[in-house]
Parts: C-alpha cells; structure tokens; sequence
C-alpha cells in the first residue's frame, strides 16, 4: 500500500500536464501512486498520462467514457487509490521539489491526522511567484494536532482540495464525495474540517498554483456560476445533518455571503441578462440560511444586509460608489505624488545653485542598511578628517543601523536631495540618483562591490540575458561622474578600466570593508556568533549563493536539508538566499540547524562569525579568503551560467578552495572531510596571494587620507603576507568547530 495516492484529472490542460506530472515524479520522496484521471478530454490529455503509465509503473491513466466533470473525475479517481492519504493536484498545476517528503514528515510528525494543511504560491505566466498572502495561519507552533473549533482561522484560507492531504480511511468512513457542477471545492473543504477529528498545518509552500492568462473555467462568462448555490445547499445539508455542527452556522452563512458578493462583483463570470437572477438566487439563500452570530466587518454587514433585502440596485449603486471612490483616492494619491516630485526638482534645482559644503560628506550603500566599503570608510572619516559632518541615505527601515553621530537621509526627501546638491563628497557602492547632477568641486568615490568574477559594466552589451535591460547610456552617465574608483586589486583595476570607461583615477588600495577581517578579536567573534544563534562548539557553514541570470524564478541549486543531515548534528548552516525570501520562497519552517540570514545587512559579520564559506560565483569569496578559513565551491550549473553571465577567468581552474560540479560530489567533499584538508590550505593561500595584496586592515586609511585629505605620499604601505597580517579568529571551541582551518 502506497503512502500517498496523488489523484490528477485532466480536461484541456495538454500544455501544462507534462510538468505537472514531472513534478511528482521527480519528488525525492518515492513511495506513491499517481492516478490520472482522463476526463474524456478532447486534447491529447490521454496519450500524455498512457505515455506516463508506460514509462512509470506508478502511473494509472484512467480513461472515462464521457466528460462528467472535475468533482466526479476526482471521485473516479478516489475509486481507484490505495495509498494512505489522498493528495489532489490539478492538470495545470505542479508539486514543489521534495513536497512528498515534507508532507510525509509531517504527518509522521503530527501522529497521522485526518487532514494536514500545507501552504501554495500562485505562479503567473509571467514567471513571477507569490506566496499565499495568509501563510501566518498555517503557523506550526501550538498542538500539532486538533480540531476546527481550536482554530477557526484557518476558514480564510482559500478553500480549495488541492492544499491538503486526506487520510483515504477518513474519507471513506465519512463517506465524502465530490458533487457535479462548478465551485465543487466547496461542499468538499467546510464539511471535510468541520467532521475531521485532528487537523494538522505544514507551514511550507508544496503546491505551485498556475495563474493561467487564459482558459481558467472559473474566470469565465458562463451562467454555470449558478452552481455556487447548489453546492452552499450542499455545506447546510451536512451541517444539519449533524446537529454537533450547529456552531458552524453563522460562520457559514457570512462565508457563503462573501462568496456570492465576490461573484456578484465580479465583472467577467455572470453573463449581464443574468446579474439580476443571481442577485435574487443570492437573496433567496441568505433569507434560507439566516443564521446570526459571526462577525464581520461593518462594509460586509452592508452588503450583506442588501442582499438580504434584495436591494440589488441600492447594492450596485454602493458598489458602483466604492469603485468610483477608489479611483478617486488613486487619482488623489498621484497628483499629490506628482505634485510632490515637482517640489523636489524645483527643490533640487535651488540647492544647485547654492555653495558646496566643503566639510559634508554623503555616503551609501547596495542593500540599504550601514555596511560595505562605504561604511568603512565613513567611519574612518570621522576618525581621521575633523570637522566633517558626515550622512549617511537609507530608507527607515534601516536607520537603525546607521552609527550614532552621522545624520540619516531618507531617500527622496528634501534633506536628502539637499546633501545631494551641496556636499563635496559622495561615496557610494552602487548609484546615488539617477537625476544626479554632478557640480565643479564635488568629488564622487565609487567604491564597488567587491572583486568582479562575473561579467558586469559594458562587457554586458553581449549578453542580454544577464544585462536585463540595463541603460548603458544612463550607466556611462554615471560613470563619467566619478571622480574615483576603488579597486581591490589588480585584476579588478585592469577589468573595471574596460567595462566602466571613463576619465576616473583608480586607486589600487585594497577594499575598507575587509578591514574587519584583521580587525576583529575572538571575543567579537564569539559574540557575533551568540547573536545569530550558533551553538557553541558547533561548526557554521555560511551558504551565500547568488541568483541566475537565465531563470525567471529562482530556485534552489541545493537541497540544505540533505546536507545538514550529511554534516552531521556538530554543524549548522547560515543560509543567506540569493535576495530576501519573498513571498514566492519555500516558506519552509527552518530547520533547526539551518539558520536564516538572508535578511542580514552585514555579510561581514556573517562571514566573521563562519566557520567556512560554501558559494557559487559570489563575489564574497574573495573578502573571506582574508579570515584563512575554508571555501568550497558548488558549481553544478556551471556551463549554463558561463553562456548566460560569464565570468573573467576559470574559477575552476583557479578556486579558492574545493570544488564540487554536483551535489553528490558536494556532499563527499564534507563526508570525506575533503573540503578543510591540505589541498584546500593550499588553494586558499594561492587564491589569497592573488586577489588580497593590499587588504590589511588599512584600506580604509588609505583612501580616506587620499580622497578626503589630499594626501599622495606617506600613505600606509601594504603589509606583506606574513605573520604580521593577523585575521580574525574564531573562538577557541572544543570538538569539530576547533580544527575547521585546513
């Protein structure tokens, strides 16, 4: 007997059922059933699930004789599963990697419930994905087991088969079956919570919803939306049929409410000869089903207070009133942005013709908070130039990191177009503005981000898939308005010369944000790492990969469960995602030996609190190879990101560390203790000798007593590789996190 029974009907969905039956077959969790329902589609629906059923044993291509719909293709399905629990996935829709596993873990977890509830992301033709804007209901903390009464929240969730799994042994002693027509969902989900006994929540994303363009039933004009009465009958007939769920009847009764205003409102689903037959469909079921009690708020007691009076102009005239007010208030909102941009050119233009600020300096950062090479050399600033009023742009969010004693600027305010204008130094990693007009007497410092490995500037012109559209027009603009550019070494001078192309002087001086690598003692190091939550004695794998050019949607290129299983409980991994986890993410609970960064400003106080560093192409791993500890490079995608991106030179040939071009590979290279060895010593010092000759802990002197103090002679000289170079070290640890250097 399978552990699950993955029930697909198919009617019309020949484009999408290849992926959507890839997706479970791919699943790293084995052992299923997938059940084909061919809902005697008129595309070649059928040959694609008998072609699945030849090549897979698990797959079952049921044909029906004739079309009888989603909900009876489901129950024709149901007739033939044998697995433990149901799951039900649309044609057009896909399981996330590893969803079985995750589901099976949970369930095993919560002790076999009747009804687990896990999370989706709406996936738009466009590529782009978004999670479920209700995700914080499916919060795992609390029992891990208990009934509809204990949280009735989860009713806001949208009420769909899909977005869980059902013990077939429930099911079928409920007797539960799918009803006909449109809205089938319906009579399914309510009385299914409603009856379980112990309902369980999986706080993770394992289901991708496609937004079709075109082609969705349920978005189009059709009278079958008459359904949605039938299958409310439905929901009352079971709760009345059992007298114990009579405290669902209010609840039910503003649910089915919502439901029909959301139709009603709807322009492209009721035909517009039918719009006032549905209104007094809707009247009539409100008048039937009129149950007090539940709350709702004060706008939904209106509009269900018309309904219930049958009020249908009154109703459209209110909802007609509340379009007309919205467009109002967006109108409103735009002319007083516009008014406002207005003001601060105006604003802008003023300031230019005011005197500079001799003694003002204007400092930012990629990313938004206080960090980088910007932020090293503000603070070296303030220690060695007197008399400088330094300010630092930020959105609110991120004021907090900004130091006491330099002011934050908010972007696209009016103080912060002021300090534009008139101070005489801007220092930033990445643009200030892209108004920004550059005046006699200002000095522009663009510090960069790091060594480049991959390709950027002007050498983007080739490769549109990494360019992105990028104005190079607008980027030479800006690069002719700086003064100088910050280079690291000399491999980042000879390639940044030729892919930014300007009258700029280069200052070799290594790079101010590494200085807090030969800066830093134990003792801040041991706190850092308390402060993110690192057992002591536990060795902290920082996982900094970088996005990919040629995917619309990211995705994951490891499995980190699988390698923190394969490390082994003396390990953890700071997991930093390639972009803030967004809505679109896994949404998966965190492991407990996977700690989440990905929102940390400072990637120096990441890596300073790391034991090793595993990467892709980021930039970062030639700032971390300062610290001497270990580098291991993933890179399974390598041809693919060369063609789409490219790099300066074979980082495989000349690695910082080990390399694993699979995860297999990868996961040997940390079983086999590989990735700290003698090899990787030496690796590292090679890349290190190459790529750090001036980070010392004095880049930022340097470049302060060049740019803000006009100094060209006596400067700091680089401190050659020797013992006097000391980087920070890690705290002393017993067990695995001592011996990490190789």
């Amino acid at each position: 007997m399978p552990r699950f029974s993955v029930i697909v009907p198919a009617f019309r969905v020949q484009a999408y059922l290849h992926a959507c039956l890839d997706s479970v077959l791919a699943q790293s969790f084995k052992d299923y059933e997938v059940i084909v329902v061919d809902d005697c589609s008129p595309d070649a629906c059928g040959p694609i699930a008998d072609e699945y059923a030849r090549r897979d044993p698990r797959v079952t291509a049921l044909h029906l004789p004739r079309n009888i719909g989603l909900g009876p293709a489901r129950n024709a399905g149901m007739g033939r599963a044998a697995g433990d629990y149901l799951i039900f996935l649309d044609g057009d829709d896909t399981l996330l990697p590893d969803a079985l596993q995750t589901i099976a873990d949970r369930i095993d977890t919560t002790g076999e419930p009747d009804v687990l509830m896990y999370d989706y992301a709406r996936t738009y033709w466009t590529g782009r994905s978004v999670r479920n804007v209700l995700a914080a209901h499916l919060d795992e903390s609390g029992p891990e087991r208990f009934r509809l009464t204990d949280r009735p929240e989860l009713l806001r969730l949208l009420m769909v088969v899909w977005n869980k799994a059902y013990r077939r042994a429930f099911v079928e002693a409920e007797g539960f079956a799918f009803p006909p027509g449109y809205y089938e969902d319906t009579p399914w989900t309510y009385p299914v919570l409603m009856a379980a006994d112990s309902i369980a929540v999986l706080d993770a994303v394992c289901v991708s919803y496609r937004q079709r363009r075109r082609g969705n039933i349920l978005s189009t004009t059709s009278e079958k939306h008459f359904d949605v009465f039938d299958q409310y009958d439905r929901v009352f007939a079971f709760i009345d049929s059992r007298p114990e769920l009579a405290l669902w009847r209010p609840v039910m009764f503003r649910r089915m409410l919502d439901h029909f205003s959301a139709l009603f409102a709807s322009r492209d689903r009721l035909p517009l000869h039918s719009r006032a037959a549905f209104f007094r469909r809707a009247t009539a079921s409100c008048r039937r089903y009129r149950t007090p009690g539940a709350p709702a708020p004060r706008s939904a007691l209106l509009r269900h207070g018309l309904m219930h009076l049958g009020a249908r102009r009154t109703y459209r005239a209110l909802s007609e009133a509340r379009r007309l007010g919205g467009r109002l208030r967006k109108g409103a909102a735009a002319l007083r942005r516009a008014v406002r941009g207005a003001a601060l050119k105006a604003h802008y233009r003023i300031q230019l013709r005011l005197p500079l600020r001799a003694r003002d300096a204007v400092f930012t950062a990629r990313g938004g908070g206080y960090a980088g090479s910007p932020a090293a050399i503000e603070a070296k600033v303030r220690e060695l130039v007197p008399g400088v009023r330094t300010a630092w742009v930020c959105r609110p969010v991120d004021a907090h990191t900004v130091p006491t004693g330099t002011r934050h600027l908010a972007p696209g305010t009016f103080a912060h177009r002021a300090a534009l204008a008139r101070s005489a130094y801007l220092v930033n990693d990445g643009s200030f503005d892209r108004g920004l007009v550059k005046r006699r007497g200002q000095i522009l410092l663009q510090t960069h981000e790091g060594t480049p490995l991959r390709t950027e500037g002007t050498d983007l012109l080739d490769r549109p898939a990494a360019a992105r559209g990028t104005d190079f027009d607008e980027l030479l603009r800006s690069v002719d308005t700086w003064d100088f550019s910050l280079s690291a070494n000399p491999h980042s001078t000879l390639v940044r010369e030729r892919a930014y192309p300007s009258a700029y002087t280069t200052l070799e001086y290594g790079s101010p944000r590494n200085d807090v690598y030969h800066r830093t003692g134990p003792a801040d190091v041991a706190r850092l790492r308390e402060t993110l939550g690192i057992p002591e004695g536990a060795t902290a794998l920082l996982y900094a990969p970088v996005p990919r050019d040629y995917r619309r949607v990211q995705r994951p290129a490891l499995d980190l469960e699988r390698l923190v299983r394969v490390l082994g409980p003396q390990f953890v991994v700071l997991a930093r995602a390639p972009r803030p986890a967004g809505p679109g993410g896994s949404g998966r609970a965190a492991h407990p030996r996977i700690i989440d960064v990905s929102a940390h400003r400072s990637v120096e106080t990441l890596a300073l609190a790391s034991d090793a560093l595993l990467t892709d192409y980021a930039s970062l791993m030639f700032d971390y190879v300062n610290l001497d500890r270990p580098v291991v490079l993933h890179l399974g995608d390598i041809e693919a990101y060369e063609a789409a991106r490219g790099t300066y030179f074979d980082i495989t040939a000349f690695p910082p560390g080990i390399v694993a071009r699979s995860q297999d590979e990868l996961f040997d290279i940390f079983a086999t203790d590989h990735w700290r060895g003698s090899r990787s010593a030496q690796l590292r010092a090679a890349f290190r000798a190459r790529f750090c000759p001036y980070d010392d802990g004095y880049a930022a002197e340097r470049v302060v007593r060049r740019v803000f103090l006009g100094e060209t002679d006596g400067l700091p000289l680089p401190v050659p590789f020797s013992a006097r170079r000391t980087p920070a070290a890690l705290p002393a640890q017993d067990g695995a996190g001592a011996a990490v250097g190789g």
